[in-house]
This record gives C-alpha cells, sequence and structure tokens, in this order.
C-alpha cells in the first residue's frame, strides 16, 4: 500500500472519532428526552460495546474500515454519553452538592487518560501484537455501566418535571438520598414545572434565539464549549518538542506524558473539593487568567530557548504548572456551569450546543494546529493566550456566581442581564416566567 494512501487512512481513522462526537452531541438531546436519562445511557453502553467488538476484531480481520467504524461509534458514544451523564449526575444531585458530582465526570476523563496512557506502555498492550486490546478497553467500562444501572433509578428531575411522575420521583430521591423529607426540593421541581407548563418542547435553534436566555448562551459557548480554544491539547502536542529540548530521552517520553495525565487527574481531584468552596466563577475567571500567563512566559522562554541551559527545564516546569491550573480551573468548571445556568426546559438542547462546541474544538485544533505550529512556531500560544484573556475577562465581569443556589434563583440573576435597562421585561418575566424560590 502506498504511504500516501497510508496516511489517507491514518487520518480518516483519527477524524472520524471527532465527526461520530459531533453527531452523537445532536442527537443526545432529544434521546434524552425522549428515551429518559436512564434508558439513553443504558442504549449508549449498547453502542460503546458494539464498538470496541469491532476494534477488537479488526486486526483478526484484517480490516481498517472495521477500525474507522468502530472509531466512529466511539465518537457516537462519547459525544452521547458525556452529555446525558452529566444531565443525570446534575439532576439527581442536592444543589450543595451539584458541583462536586458534576465534576466527577472530569475526574473519570482524567482517570480514563491516565489509564490509556499506563495500558498504552510498549510493556502492556502499546506493542504490535497487543494494540486491538488496546482500542477494546473502553468496551470494559461500557459493559459496567450497563450492568450497573439496571439497579439505579432514572433523573429524579426529569420523573417529576418532564414525566409528572411525583411518586417515582420520590421513590428515586429515597434510594438516592437516603430516607429524608424532600419537601422543599418537590416543591421547586413543581415551581419550574408550572412554569414550563403550555411550553413546547426546546431546541437548539429555539435556545440560540431566545432573548432570555442570551447571556446563558455567551456563557455556554465562550469560556464553557470552547474551553477546548485555551490551549490544552496544543501544550499536548508540543510537549514532545519541550521534553526533548529539556534532554529527556526519547524511550522517557511515554512516562513523562503519564505525568503530564497524573497532574492533570490529581489538579481535577483538587478542583471537586475546592468548587463548592470556592464557586464557579472564581475557579474559571482566575484560572483562565493565570493560563494566559503562563501562555505569554512560555512563548517568551521558548523564544531564548538558547540564552540559557536552564530555560528547557523552566519550560518543561511551565508546562506542568498550565496544567495543573487547567485541571483546578476551567476545566472542571466548564463542567459545572452549564449545569448550573439552565432550568429542565432548556437543559438538553443546551448540552447538545456545549458537546458540539466541545467537539468541534478538538477536530479544529487537531486539523489545523499543526499548520500554524510549521508556520509561526511558538508563537502561535499567544493565539491561545490572546482566548484566555478574553475568557477571563468575560467570566469576571458578566457571569454570575451559582454556587449553592437553585436553578430558578440563578435564572434570575441572569435574567437582569438578558433584559438590562428594561425594568417592565424584567418584572414581566418574573411575574410569568420565573417563580423564584424564598426563604420565610
Amino acid at each position: 500500500m502506498a504511504e500516501s494512501t497510508i496516511e489517507l487512512i491514518w487520518s480518516i481513522i483519527v477524524s472520524i472519532y471527532s465527526i461520530g462526537a459531533v453527531l452523537g452531541s445532536l442527537s443526545s438531546g432529544q434521546l434524552s428526552v425522549k428515551y429518559g436519562r436512564k434508558n439513553c445511557l443504558l442504549l449508549n453502553n449498547v453502542v460503546g460495546l458494539v464498538a470496541a467488538t469491532l476494534v477488537g476484531l479488526s486486526r483478526t480481520a484484517g480490516s481498517f474500515e472495521m477500525i474507522v467504524l468502530g472509531r466512529f461509534l466511539y465518537g457516537c458514544n462519547a459525544g452521547i454519553g458525556l452529555n446525558v451523564h452529566l444531565m443525570y449526575l446534575v439532576e439527581s444531585s442536592p444543589k450543595e452538592l451539584r458541583g462536586f458530582m458534576s465534576l466527577s465526570t472530569c475526574v473519570f476523563m482524567g482517570l480514563g487518560k491516565c489509564l490509556g496512557q499506563v495500558f498504552g506502555l510498549k510493556e502492556l498492550l502499546g506493542g504490535e501484537e497487543m494494540w486491538p486490546y488496546l482500542l477494546a478497553f473502553s468496551g470494559v467500562p461500557a459493559l459496567l455501566q450497563l450492568v450497573g444501572l439496571f439497579f439505579f433509578p432514572d433523573s429524579p428531575r426529569y420523573l417529576f418535571i418532564d414525566k409528572g411522575n411525583e411518586e417515582g420521583c420520590v421513590r428515586a430521591l429515597t434510594q438516592l438520598w437516603g430516607k429524608k423529607d424532600f419537601k422543599g426540593e418537590l416543591e421547586d421541581m413543581a415551581k419550574e414545572r408550572d412554569k414550563m407548563k403550555g411550553q413546547k418542547a426546546k431546541t437548539v435553534l429555539g435556545v440560540l434565539r431566545n432573548r432570555s436566555i442570551r447571556w446563558q448562551m455567551l456563557t455556554l459557548v465562550f469560556p464553557c464549549a470552547g474551553v477546548q480554544l485555551c490551549g490544552i491539547n496544543a501544550i499536548y502536542f508540543y510537549a514532545f518538542d519541550i521534553f526533548s529540548a529539556a534532554g529527556i530521552p526519547e524511550e522517557q517520553m511515554h512516562y513523562m506524558s503519564l505525568g503530564i495525565g497524573l497532574t492533570e487527574l490529581i489538579s481535577i481531584i483538587l478542583c471537586s473539593f475546592l468548587i463548592e468552596r470556592i464557586g464557579r466563577k472564581k475557579l474559571m475567571g482566575i484560572g483562565y487568567a493565570l493560563m494566559a500567563t503562563v501562555l505569554g512566559i512560555l512563548v517568551l522562554m521558548l523564544f531564548l530557548k538558547d540564552q540559557g541551559h536552564w530555560i528547557p527545564y523552566f519550560n518543561v516546569f511551565l508546562l506542568y504548572i498550565f496544567i495543573c491550573i487547567y485541571g483546578s480551573g476551567p476545566s472542571g468548571a466548564s463542567m459545572a456551569l452549564p449545569a448550573d445556568m439552565f432550568t429542565q426546559a432548556w437543559r438538553a438542547p443546551a448540552y447538545v450546543i456545549i458537546g458540539l462546541g466541545n467537539s468541534l474544538g478538538l477536530f479544529l485544533i487537531g486539523m489545523c494546529f499543526p499548520f500554524v505550529v510549521a508556520l509561526i512556531g511558538q508563537f502561535c500560544f499567544l493565539n491561545f493566550m490572546m482566548y484566555c484573556v478574553l475568557a477571563a475577562t468575560f467570566t469576571l465581569l458578566f457571569v454570575p456566581e451559582t454556587k449553592g443556589k437553585t436553578m430558578l434563583e440563578i435564572a434570575e440573576d441572569f435574567n437582569k442581564l438578558n433584559f438590562k435597562g428594561r425594568r417592565s421585561e424584567v418584572e414581566g418575566m418574573q411575574k410569568e416566567d420565573f417563580i423564584i424560590a424564598t426563604k420565610l
């Protein structure tokens, strides 16, 4: 087979995952509303198992087409699973633990990266004979979730608000939270359900067009869905050059990459404990500001790398610092904040948008970044630095804090931005569309 043909096949195998993730994200909203969060996840695990079977048997069958199809299904599985899983966690959690629970997704994503790097070592499954088993390993968590989900209820908020099943909601809350008084939670859900009466099902276009959630949309698209543009994937891509400049042997590169994955995992775990204490706004805004600072210093040090023997080692230090800030700040907050910003009616299409933004951002960075590096070298990080500066400014100036608030209280805070300077419209929205929870 010609080398150009091999490169084409390799490009298709790499990029088809993102295409599957985009399609999965687009379908996740409708599927989660039609079949419920739990049933959607159950069906999605079957997709993951089919994908694992295809890539696992591809070498035996001598078929690269099976790898392409398997990678595509893996992408669909990830696009659906990430969005619906977050919805399920947020809708099943008390507001005091909402941020912590939504960050558990980031923790297990970081754990998945680390396990992939560990099992990808040549001493384990990274060899020529074992790579199909490495690709098929993702079927293990899919199988575990498929079996385990049968013992869990569906989302309490979905049962109460979407299905009108109050008895099922109480059973689900009892199973998830234990026996307690759910009066306050049921009242909040009842108010949200009353607000939705007579309204049509929300769509992605409806989210984009509706003025009453304009600032939620700006927050969703800019600092949250655009998190791929902060430079994290560029740092991973450029890490090899930074390690090489520091004199690290090529055979040790895999272990250094594993160190990056472990750093991200530890920092995300730290973020899960900080998010309910510090809040989403500060973690995201200050995190973006610090990342911009690190990127600026990194560009300068890469430009001056031949001026001192210590500079390559300092660049390695900056790389790990950047990963740590990303994991403990924007990475986790970008998962928690969208869950807080939207009430039940808007949540499914909102997650479609954030999943689509993440997948497209990952695809564009993967396709374009190598060419940008070849064109301008280390100065490519200036683009990501500017994005971080803009995201930090937007977050700190405009995004309300959502920590410890109900969905309707958060909607009221955003409503002040959506209708700024139009007092009569705000009052009308409060009377007709938003019933604000208060304590007597």
